[in-house]
């Protein structure tokens, strides 16, 4: 059992992958502000003793000795006066107990390591030997840094991560206003049955600039826990529907279909969405005229999705569609269906 154990240790220790983004997001949670873990660790730095806490697993238990076992109930107000001792404070997998405290953490010195204080040394080589979370509360930087696996995160001023997502927000309500506006244009373009994929290509460049900022704001909003409810309801209410509207207006376009062209644009840096030449690439297109399939309006009519792809690969764009007769939709419908949706297309005509 022990030989198992020490080979899990040493592959922990020999990965050198940073912690995956969901288990971070995962650990930030922990401590956001309104928990009972932020609100111990911020009363350590207010105490200016310094601290070290480290959550337990089954690594953990070999790697500290001295101290004394507690297996008391964990509240902030017990981990401040622990924290006035020099040693860690060991707290259960379940961070409901305090397990241990003033114990000197004992991980393998041969351990990599960027920190300089003998505190931050042991809690980075701990959190990559036990693969677990390790906060150390710096007395000296007045500072909080989070430790988990080959991961390190600073903890932020709760004040200063607000002015940042209330700025970040503000720019992403300057961008949704440039979308519904491309939004607009678009349509008009496409009722017109006007070629004109330009347009097109403005919104998804808009669209993919406010989901890859979008993706910093929720960052901010899972650090600031309870103090991010308003700033998340924004963001929900800006992002609502955005991308349902970007992907469907790749389907109308692409050459390469929607799945292909969503894998490509994923992996376009910010610099490179705001090159329209780049969004054009994504979607394989060229410099000829481009109609619309007609997924978009179609569907926003009403339309199932089956009846606008039986449509579609039966007239091939919205043009066509728009040109349609009723005899004509006879022959791919039942006279039921045919009628309804002759009715929706002489509704979008109009």
């Amino acid at each position: 059992m022990e030989e198992e154990k020490k080979e899990i240790q040493s592959r922990l220790i020999e990965t050198k992958k940073e912690a995956k983004k969901e288990e971070l997001t995962d650990i930030l949670k922990l401590i956001s502000p309104g928990t009972l873990l932020r609100t111990a660790i911020e009363g350590t730095q207010k105490a200016k003793t310094g601290g070290l806490i480290v959550v337990y697993n089954d690594f953990v238990q070999d790697m500290f000795e001295g101290g004394f076992k507690l297996n008391a109930r964990f509240t902030p107000q017990r981990i401040i006066e622990l924290g006035k001792m020099d040693g860690a404070i060991i707290l259960s997998e379940d961070l409901k107990k305090i397990m241990y405290a003033n114990v000197l953490l004992t991980p393998n010195h041969s351990i990599p390591s960027n920190e300089t204080g003998t505190r931050h040394k042991a809690a980075e080589r701990t959190a990559k030997q036990a693969g677990t979370m390790v906060i150390a509360v710096s007395q000296r930087r007045d500072e909080i840094s989070l430790f988990y696996g080959n991961s390190k995160y600073v903890v932020r001023d709760t004040n200063d991560i607000i002015r940042r997502a209330t700025s970040i927000l503000q720019i992403i309500e300057k961008h949704k206003d440039i979308f519904d506006r491309n939004k607009m244009d678009l349509d008009r373009s496409e009722l017109k049955r006007r070629g004109d994929y330009m347009k097109a290509l403005l919104l998804i460049q808009r669209g993919m600039i406010i989901m890859n900022i979008s993706e910093t704001l929720k960052g901010y909003v899972i650090e600031l826990g309870v103090e991010g409810a308003i700033v998340k309801l924004r963001l929900k209410e800006l992002l609502y529907k955005v991308e349902k509207e970007v992907d469907e207006v790749i389907k109308d376009y692409s050459r390469f279909g929607l799945s292909k062209s969503q894998k490509i644009l994923s992996v376009l840096s910010y610099d490179e969405l705001l090159e329209i030449d780049n969004i054009k690439q994504c979607l394989g297109l060229s410099e000829e005229v481009v109609f619309p399939k007609g997924h978009r309006i179609l569907e926003r009519e009403g339309i199932s999705e089956g009846d606008a792809g039986i449509l579609i690969r039966n007239f091939k764009n919205l043009p066509a569609i728009l040109d349609i007769k009723k005899e004509n939709l006879t022959l791919l419908f039942e006279e039921a269906i045919a009628n309804e949706l002759f009715d929706k297309i002489e509704h979008i005509r109009e």
